[in-house]
């Protein structure tokens, strides 16, 4: 999506927050979320979206119920838990990645379904438009005509001579496909060669990254995928052991160890599909809330790794940072 239409879509839309109220809704309402890994990994995006639905009136254990699922890092659990959920219908079913949205959207036609993120929800066949999404999905999404090249220049730029990268992908992930196409016209550009390597179950990790030390690249992409995100401390390590400079998706990896991170504040995603929430349960149609994008993207870098790695970040690269790991 071209930003001109993406800064129309969003500038016709009211911010989703708002102060502490009373929930209108009028009785106690129940939202089933689905997990892609597990409580603790996905505790501070769980807590944003809590924390926004008390901000809208919406209380645990006085008018508001959360019915967890989590698949634990395992995508083959998805269709499962989507249908467990699915039997206790719930108002309004809450879930994060692509995997995880598409199962759900195959158990139900009816419960509406917000996505507090999806790769590329019109190309993976989540919703036939952005704008008017129809059926019984709507949420936000990432910008993937953007994201995954972003991130190979910035891995360009903080790493000298860069000319051989890995990209980690799940191939079970319709996200993967685009993420892969995308990237390969902009590492043709800055004269890296990318080396595919996938990773479609916790099963596959080891072998993948057994590939990938023997290709001995001079850096490391992980796509946008929940279930590499549920996987990431086995990465970091991999990647701490092998001294490869990496950047990733999520700005816990850059934190927990990694290079950098680039992408989405993800827990401000969370809160603003507790927006979305709020206005399903208040009556408007899934199907009439546009799917959004994101507003506010981070850059963090972590020095500390990077003078682990003997890196020199260039001073540019360190003044677009929104944070700085030292």
């Amino acid at each position: 999506m071209h930003l001109a239409v993406l800064a129309l879509i969003l500038s016709s839309f009211p911010a989703t927050l708002a102060p502490a109220q009373e929930s209108r809704v009028g009785r106690t309402v129940t939202v089933g979320y689905l997990g892609t890994s597990s409580p603790s990994l996905e505790a501070a995006h769980v807590a944003a979206f809590r924390e926004a639905l008390r901000q809208l009136g919406y209380v645990e254990g006085q008018n508001l119920v959360i019915t967890y699922r989590w698949a634990e890092g395992k995508d083959t659990r998805f269709a499962v838990l989507a249908r467990e959920l699915v039997r206790l219908k719930p108002d309004v079913i809450l879930t994060a990645g692509t995997l995880a949205v598409l199962s759900v959207k195959e158990a139900t036609a009816s419960i509406p379904i917000v996505t507090a993120l999806v790769g590329d929800p019109v190309g993976s066949g989540v919703v036939s438009s952005l704008a008017k999404p129809g059926g019984n999905v709507t949420g936000f999404a990432v910008l993937t005509e953007e994201l995954e090249p972003k991130r190979l220049e910035l891995l360009k730029q903080a790493v000298p001579g860069l000319s051989r990268v890995a990209i980690l992908l799940n191939p079970t992930n319709p996200y993967s496909a685009i993420a892969w196409k995308r990237t390969q016209p902009v590492a043709e550009t800055l004269g890296v060669k990318l080396q595919r390597v996938e990773a479609g179950d916790p099963g596959d990790l080891d072998r993948a990254l057994a590939s990938i030390k023997a290709a001995r690249p001079q850096g490391l992409l992980v796509s946008g995928d929940r279930m590499l995100f549920a996987y990431r401390a086995a990465i970091l390590r991999f990647v701490a052991q092998n001294r490869l400079p990496g950047v990733f998706p999520w700005r816990e990896m850059a934190h927990e160890g990694g290079l950098m991170a680039y992408g989405p504040d993800i827990a401000e995603l969370y809160r603003r599909a507790a927006g979305y929430v709020d206005r399903i349960l208040k009556g408007t149609p899934p199907g009439d809330l546009p799917i959004q994008q994101p507003t506010k993207f981070e850059l963090v870098i972590n020095l500390k790794t990077a003078k682990a790695l003997g890196l020199t970040i260039p001073q540019s690269l360190l003044l677009r940072a929104d944070h700085v790991i030292e």
